[in-house]
């Protein structure tokens, strides 16, 4: 759990779902462990095409798997969604779909070994983000995904990554991303941040997200105070947070987080932001329940190197130029692959049935 002040925007949890980022969702049991006959589910229940073309054909259950990555992701960050927002998330993630599969279609050799070096990258990227390989396994498993779909996932993506950037010939140079910086330098003023850890004992239930009773919170309270005198003495503070911490994305790697302001919950923030070097907060109280914080250092204000920053710019800009020439190139290209939706509910809304032009006379 990043506590964050708010839900991540949508479109940003789609990117990061799609990239199979670790999630907290769990994945179906199949038929035999659900004690019905193999077969008999699949017959009653046919794993039907909703969209093909040339190359392309993606089935309810490919769409399934990745809308529960996706809407486990957005209900982590709190966000429920309505009627009409789960079918537009439905949608897009379908439009992904539908785009990558294009894109692998026109993978060479080269795409494909850079598909893979980039993603093998990202998946070092992703243990790294969740503290340990034991916290890893965990997320992995609470998403019902292994490492071998996660990797397979992030090679798909990459590899069509790749095809783009070569199809539209995107290009950013060294002077590209000098002049950037040059002329945009609030962009990479770093603000005061802080290295700080912290002890959360939970007042929600960790099934529903339901608030606990008040009596029950009264005895995580009193566990609360009993862990920061201990904190106050001088136990290991690192001990303490993955003893008894709430916080899953933490927990691991002894409650630390490196953040600056803006970046959690307003009273979380505040509290650690007051603290001197080493010292043990109060009791803070937020809606995730009491924290014990420690304040282990403080870095002023400053501005990034260049050297630092230089490849996200480098991606940011290349993002900016494949904004721009993307919607035309994948327009293109669904009409030469004559793409159809076969579920009405699923195609772009006020739309009428995507029927290629050949099969509708």
């Amino acid at each position: 759990m990043r506590i964050l002040p708010s839900a991540l925007a949508l479109s940003a949890v789609l990117s990061a779902a799609l990239l199979a980022a670790p999630l907290a969702a769990a994945e179906a049991p199949a038929p035999e462990a659900a004690g019905q006959p193999a077969g008999k589910t699949a017959d009653l229940f046919p794993d039907r095409v909703i969209a093909k073309g040339t190359g392309v054909e993606i089935k309810r259950s490919q769409l399934d798997d990745a809308v529960v990555t996706v809407k486990a992701n957005i209900a982590a960050q709190g966000r429920t969604l309505t009627p009409d927002e789960s079918l537009g998330v439905d949608r897009q993630v379908l439009d992904r779909l539908i785009q990558i599969q294009l894109l692998l279609a026109k993978a060479t050799d080269a795409d494909k070994a850079q598909g893979r070096e980039l993603s093998q990258k990202r998946f070092a990227e992703a243990k790294k983000r969740a503290g340990s390989p034991e916290s890893f396994e965990r997320q992995l498993k609470a998403a019902g995904l292994t490492e071998a779909m996660v990797s397979k996932r992030m090679t798909e993506e990459a590899t069509a990554e790749t095809v783009l950037e070569r199809e539209l010939k995107i290009n950013v140079t060294d002077d590209d991303v000098k002049q950037f910086y040059d002329e945009n330098p609030a962009k990479f003023e770093q603000p005061e941040t802080v290295r700080a850890a912290h002890v959360l004992i939970g007042t929600r239930d960790h099934a529903t997200g339901a608030e606990l009773s008040d009596e029950a919170k009264k005895a995580k309270l009193k566990l609360a105070q009993d862990i920061q005198k201990r904190a106050k003495a001088g136990e290991d503070f690192t001990k303490l947070a993955r003893d008894y911490s709430d916080d899953p994305g933490s927990k691991d790697k002894g409650g630390e987080y490196t953040f600056a302001r803006g970046q959690m919950v307003p009273e979380f923030e505040s509290a650690a932001f007051a603290l001197g070097t080493n010292q043990v907060s109060d009791i803070v109280t937020t809606s995730y329940g009491y924290h014990v914080i420690k304040l282990y250092e403080k870095f002023p204000a400053k501005k990034l190197e260049l050297a630092k920053v230089s490849d996200d710019i480098r991606q940011f800009l290349k993002a900016r130029q494949v904004q721009k020439l993307l919607p035309p190139y994948m327009e293109k290209l669904r009409k030469d692959a004559h793409i159809e939706i076969l579920d009405d509910s699923l195609k772009p809304a006020g739309l009428a049935a995507e029927t290629p032009k050949s099969e509708s006379k």
